[in-house]
């Protein structure tokens, strides 16, 4: 169901909230009538993160509410953690004492609407009952839209792959495009084929529902930019069977999908001037009498050969075409987004979104524009040294370089063969996944590195 992640309208009735931090405790509860300061003395207030005092009122309607900010090095541990302490309020309406100003007045509002997200599609949830006035000082519609986005992008996330196959999630693509007027084109089945993206039919053709390249288009803005997100709506692994431990969580292997469709609805409802395309091969990987096996050589729709060393690396394979195509009429900026190797997980966790380009300026907009709205990211190397492991003399690729090191490396390294004529290229190798409820963060589907890139786009920092 969509989510209504959205401000409450002004409200003469509403209980203040006063921000407080450790700092300013003291003098803050010295400025409340005696019965209040006593009141919060008496309960330990300390302005600690995510502490909560209510001061009380008349009727038993708390006069006002004290919500700690916690320190600098607190809120860089546990971001979101006081907007999600606003959400857990007992229901009723609240507005901010004070404006909120610059990265940290958006994290605290955008983290009291990421926690108003429930996944109820299957069991109906316990929603967040506190109201948020539009905090002022801040663009509220457009967190709104951040938040309605990451939405979409959980949702599509957690919802499993009997209900999320390729044909679902090319659905879910049509529905954006209807919102806001964009295109939708799809190749499917056997005409992958027909139009020469033989590896998205390869990796596609075992499964019950047919393989597809999505296409979706807006805009006419004269920078161009185009997302290529990995939709592997489930992946079993293939002939090279991924144990069952493995498997558990593979409805998630779309997660690249997920999250550019996400930032495109981001860029399309913020109207930003540029000429958007958005392509996801969506596909599930199989075990049939058809499925592609380890030892095969497929030529891909750029003419480059690959050998198949284990059929569990072919989000990369579906990639490969989708970008041979964005290669083709090179856009001003590319991205790719895939939930494609547990060697990037081993390497930065699940919190933070590695990537990799060869530019420094476009590294360096997204590293500021992560840190200003929360959105961990970090830059992993194109090392140059380990183009040798891709290649394994008997085709021009491998799919999966053995030895098992720099696996997420070697992977972006292959994708990189694939847009050499794109001037500037950023893929991203994302988890799209929460392992334990986090504040604004419930257990489940999240999006990874997109706000990170909205802002980087909407402030112009890529032009």
């Amino acid at each position: 169901m969509p989510q209504d992640l959205r401000f409450a309208a002004p409200d003469a009735d509403a209980i203040p909230l006063h921000l407080i931090d450790p700092d300013g405790a003291e003098a803050a509860l010295a400025a409340l009538p005696a019965a209040q300061a006593a009141w919060a003395r008496h309960h330990g207030f300390a302005g600690t993160l995510a502490q909560v005092c209510a001061l009380p009122g008349d009727a038993g309607r708390p006069a006002a509410v004290l919500v700690g900010r916690g320190t600098a090095a607190d809120r860089l541990r546990k971001r979101f953690a006081v907007g999600a302490a606003i959400a857990g309020l007992p229901e009723a309406t609240y507005a901010l004492a004070a404006p909120l100003q610059g990265p940290e007045g958006e994290e605290i509002a955008l983290g009291y609407l990421l926690s108003l997200y429930r996944f109820d599609r299957y069991r109906a949830q316990t929603p967040a009952k506190a109201r948020l006035v539009a905090p002022e000082g801040l663009d509220a519609a457009r967190l709104e839209r951040i938040a309605a986005a990451e939405a979409l992008t959980r949702d599509l996330v957690n919802t499993p792959a009997e209900d999320m196959g390729p044909d679902a999630l090319e659905t879910a693509a049509r529905t954006l495009a209807g919102q806001f007027g964009a295109a939708v084109s799809v190749i499917t089945g056997d005409d992958l084929l027909a139009r020469n993206f033989p590896l998205i039919h390869t990796v596609g053709r075992a499964a019950a529902r047919a393989p597809r390249l999505i296409e979706l288009t807006w805009g006419s803005g004269a920078k161009t930019l185009t997302l290529v997100g990995k939709g592997v709506c489930f992946d079993t692994g293939g002939l090279n069977l991924k144990p069952g431990s493995s498997m558990a969580l593979m409805k998630k292997d779309m997660g690249g999908a997920a999250t550019v469709l996400g930032l495109a609805q981001m860029i399309m409802a913020e109207g930003l001037d540029l000429s958007l395309r958005v392509l996801i091969p969506a596909v599930e990987n199989a075990v049939a009498g058809g499925a592609f096996r380890p030892g095969d050589i497929y030529t891909a729709r750029n003419g480059k050969t690959v050998e198949i060393n284990n059929t569990d690396a072919e989000g990369r394979l579906v990639l490969a075409d989708a970008l041979a195509l964005a290669n083709e009429t090179p856009a001003d900026l590319t991205i790719s987004m895939a939930t494609l190797t547990g060697a990037a997980r081993v390497a930065v966790g699940p919190d933070i979104a590695p990537f990799y380009t060869d530019d420094a300026a476009l590294a360096g907009a997204l590293a500021a524009a992560a840190q200003e709205v929360a959105d961990p990211v970090w830059r992993l190397p194109f090392h140059a040294p380990y183009e040798a492991m891709i290649e394994p003399g008997i085709a021009d690729l491998d799919n999966a370089p053995s030895g098992g090191m720099a696996g997420s490396i070697t992977a972006a390294l292959f994708l990189r063969r694939f847009v050499p004529d794109v001037p500037r290229y950023a893929h991203f190798d994302i988890y799209a996944w929460s392992p334990a409820a986090a504040p604004a963060r419930p257990k489940g589907g999240v999006g990874q590195g997109a706000r990170a890139l909205f802002r980087m786009l909407a402030d112009g920092g890529w032009a």
